[in-house]
C-alpha cells in the first residue's frame, strides 16, 4: 500500500544523537533508501550511519580549478602572441613564466567559484519550502531536536510498515508529513 499523492513521508523525532545515529543505521539495514536526517549542528558518523554516497565537491573542484587555470593560461597567450604581441627587449612573445601568476589566480577563484556553487546546486539550495516545514514538530530541528524522514518516494515505502518501523526506534514522535 503506497502513500497517497498528498503525502511526503513520516518523520521520526528523537531526543538524542545516539538515538538518531542508531535509528539511522537501523533504517539503512531495513533497506529504506530514500531517508534524511535533520540535526541543529553537524553529527560525526551520520553519513557513514545513512550510507550517503561520497561528495561530487572534489571532482568538482578540480574541473573548475583547471578550467580557471586554463582559461587564465590561453588567454595570456592569445593576447600575448596573437591579440597585441610586443617586442620587449627582444623576448619571445610566448615568455611563459610571465603567464604564471594569472594561471594561478584563475585556478584559485575558479576552484573557489565552483566550490561554491557545485556545493549550493548539490544541495539544491537556496530552498525556501520544504515538505518538512508542514510538520509543527519539525521547528526544533534548528534548537534542540533531531529527525529522521522516511520519504514517500522510497521503493520499500508502506504507510503502515514504515509508520510501524520508526515507531520501533523508541522515538518520541512519529508525524506525517503532508506534500
Amino acid at each position: 500500500m503506497n502513500a497517497p499523492p498528498s503525502m511526503y513521508g513520516f518523520l521520526a523525532e528523537f531526543e538524542t544523537v545516539a538515538l538518531l545515529l542508531r535509528a539511522c543505521e537501523k533504517t539503512r539495514d531495513a533497506g529504506y533508501t530514500v531517508v534524511d536526517a535533520y540535526a541543529p549542528f553537524p553529527i560525526e558518523g551520520l553519513d557513514k550511519a545513512m550510507a550517503l554516497p561520497k561528495s561530487k565537491i572534489p571532482k568538482i573542484v578540480l574541473i573548475g580549478g583547471i578550467i580557471g587555470g586554463l582559461s587564465g593560461f590561453l588567454m595570456e597567450v592569445y593576447a600575448s602572441v596573437y591579440s597585441y604581441p610586443l617586442n620587449v627587449g627582444g623576448r619571445p612573445h610566448y615568455s611563459w613564466p610571465a603567464f604564471i601568476p594569472l594561471t594561478f589566480e584563475l585556478t584559485v577563484l575558479g576552484a573557489g567559484l565552483s566550490a561554491a556553487f557545485g556545493m549550493l546546486a548539490l544541495n539544491k539550495l537556496p530552498q525556501p519550502y520544504h515538505a518538512v516545514f508542514n510538520c509543527p514538530a519539525f521547528d526544533l530541528a534548528s534548537q534542540t531536536k533531531f529527525f529522521l524522514c522516511i520519504e514517500a518516494k522510497d521503493p520499500r515505502f508502506d504507510l503502515t510498515e514504515s509508520r510501524q518501523f520508526l515507531e520501533s526506534l523508541d522515538p518520541v514522535g512519529v508525524y506525517e508529513v503532508p506534500e
